[in-house]
């Protein structure tokens, strides 16, 4: 056996800063959301409630918790408006106050170490199904001394349904864990490439990603799929080594 010990060189590990923001509304291709100041996230409910039975508590049970949080910013990308509740009329125009759009977004958070700060890793955050709410916002007269307006927005979410787990708004995928490869994927599908467009994997299509990366399926697609390669299971008493998925039924 081996007492514990605290020295740790390399193992003190810490979080700061949020860039790499992205913004996707609808089936649009993402957009840079440059200018994130804050994003800040909680959750409301998860409160414990108590159950007695002859004066003995028999439960202690947990309430569904929900995502909220807050997002701040120096500037929004023009796609936001939906969001923020503008629409633009044409040629400059726009009028407040109408629906909300919902979005998805993207952002990275640093994580450091004792020993190279914070180029030691990073974490993905990727959120779903949200909905802003704007918060007062305050212009005051020029001065010698002017500091950028901030904006900012409570943001609340309806959690989509993903099978084997509670519903959640909130994914987060930490570089120290993930293999280089599925990374690479990952940052291709939300970032984008020279040849495609940035877009946000749907909660089931990243399980998935993650799940499935290094299985060795073949799929030959639907049944109305034309099949160009065979692949012979050889005699009956050939070994099956590998599972050849036909598609679906």
């Amino acid at each position: 056996m081996t007492r514990i010990e605290w020295k740790g060189v390399g193992e003190r590990f810490f979080e700061a800063g949020v860039d790499r923001g992205v913004l996707y509304v609808d089936d649009n291709p993402g957009v840079p959301w440059i200018g994130l100041v804050n994003v800040n996230d909680s959750t409301s409910g998860g409160k414990a409630e108590a159950r007695y039975l002859d004066g003995i508590k028999i439960s202690n049970r947990a309430s569904p918790e929900e995502f909220e949080g807050t997002i701040e910013a120096f500037t929004y990308p023009v796609e936001f408006e939906r969001c923020d509740g503008s629409a633009h009329i044409g040629n400059g125009l726009r009028i407040a106050n109408q629906r909300r759009r919902s979005f998805g977004m993207v952002y990275r958070s640093q994580v450091g170490n004792d020993t190279v700060g914070l180029d030691f890793a990073y974490k993905i955050h990727i959120l779903y199904n949200l909905k802003a709410e704007p918060s007062e916002r305050g212009y005051r007269t020029l001065t010698d001394q002017n500091e950028p307006v901030t904006f900012s927005w409570k943001i609340t979410s309806r959690a989509p349904f993903v099978n084997g787990f509670r519903p959640s708004t909130h994914y987060t995928i930490d570089s120290r864990d993930i293999p280089v490869e599925l990374l690479q994927v990952l940052e291709d599908r939300l970032y984008g490439t020279e040849l495609e467009e940035a877009s946000l994997p749907s909660p089931g299509e990243l399980i998935f990603m993650f799940d499935a990366f290094e299985d060795f399926v073949y799929d030959a697609g639907s049944p109305y799929t034309p099949v160009f390669v065979t692949y012979d299971a050889g005699t009956p008493d050939t070994p099956i080594l590998e599972t050849i998925d036909g598609g679906a039924l």
